[in-house]
């Protein structure tokens, strides 16, 4: 089977091209899709690196990829493929010079074109983190949690920012790891100020005081994906994420969409709420990086 890889910095285009594989498994291709919806409103070229590649056989689309994140190291995205698409994802990646070294996505595409990349390069590929795709087509909510929901308003501005920069850096201890360079940088004040101005962040309060922030993604193909999902320390242990998870998403499923979330494999805390509240895992992701063969000695977590 011969494949041929289409990579453009014009998400308009890439939507005409890939736009019925995303709409094929929206849960699936939801980072895909909701960056690409994203890029389509707002086409202004940033100064990170951006572009979406399709593999193609013959005149059909059998894999995706992207590498549109705005924050440090830039890692590419990866839908689920068959070895052979990867492979040939990875090649052109090699044959253009991409300077890529960290991926993200669906574990066997991650690890393939990591691999053609390391073997193209003289090292190795090692897992960061092991992350889980989970979707919730019913909700089981919490009873006895005190406090009750709002949205947020731009009055939360300053609060929603520092919470949403928290999260990433926060997660990663709690599962055991440093925080990783640029961890988080990207949830910025003008995130935040996009996701509160399009009524995508909900807060939990109790007596009066903010204790809790759940935000979701905007609708693509169908599908609304759960996150940020932060509750301060001191606040933690009171079901407040449980039940702002549930009723958040419960507003999803009745709208007639769907309702998924990523979660880290190592963070039990988090998988063990969201399990209990309804949702159900889906797909295994990875994160992993290129690096030197004598630093396979010393490897990331398995």
């Amino acid at each position: 089977m011969t494949h041929r890889v289409e990579q453009t910095t014009d998400p308009a285009a890439f939507l005409a091209l890939a736009g019925e594989h995303l709409a094929a498994d929206p849960v699936l291709s939801t980072v895909v899709s909701t960056t690409l919806g994203r890029a389509v409103d707002d086409p202004q070229r940033p100064e990170h690196p951006r572009w979406w590649a399709a593999v193609l056989d013959g005149d059909h689309v059998v894999g995706v990829g992207m590498r549109t994140a705005p924050f440090r190291p830039y890692p590419l995205y990866l839908l689920p493929m068959s070895e052979d698409a990867a492979r040939a994802l990875g090649g052109h990646l090699v044959a253009t010079g991409e300077d890529v070294a960290h991926a993200n996505g669906a574990r066997a595409s991650v690890e393939v074109v990591l691999g053609v990349l390391a073997e193209a390069r003289g090292g190795g590929a090692r897992v960061l983190e092991h992350d889980r795709l989970w979707e919730a087509t019913r909700v089981v909510a919490p009873t006895g949690v005190r406090g009750s929901s709002r949205r947020a308003t731009e009055a939360d501005l300053d609060l929603v920012t520092a919470w949403c920069q928290a999260f990433m850096p926060e997660a990663d201890r709690q599962a055991g790891r440093p925080p990783r360079e640029g961890e988080g940088e990207h949830l910025d004040r003008e995130w935040a100020a996009d996701r509160v101005g399009h009524g995508l962040v909900w807060l939990w309060e109790v007596d009066g005081e903010v204790v809790h922030l759940t935000a979701h993604s905007a609708t693509s193909f169908g599908v609304s994906r759960i996150g940020p999902v932060y509750t301060p320390a001191e606040h933690r242990g009171h079901g407040y994420a449980a039940a702002l998870v549930a009723e958040v998403t419960d507003r999803i499923l009745a709208a007639g969409d769907r309702a998924c979330l990523f979660t880290d494999v190592d963070n039990p805390v988090s998988n063990g709420v969201y399990a209990r509240i309804g949702y159900e895992p889906q797909t295994e992701m990875v994160r992993m990086e290129l690096v030197e063969a004598g630093a396979l000695t010393t490897p990331g977590p398995a």
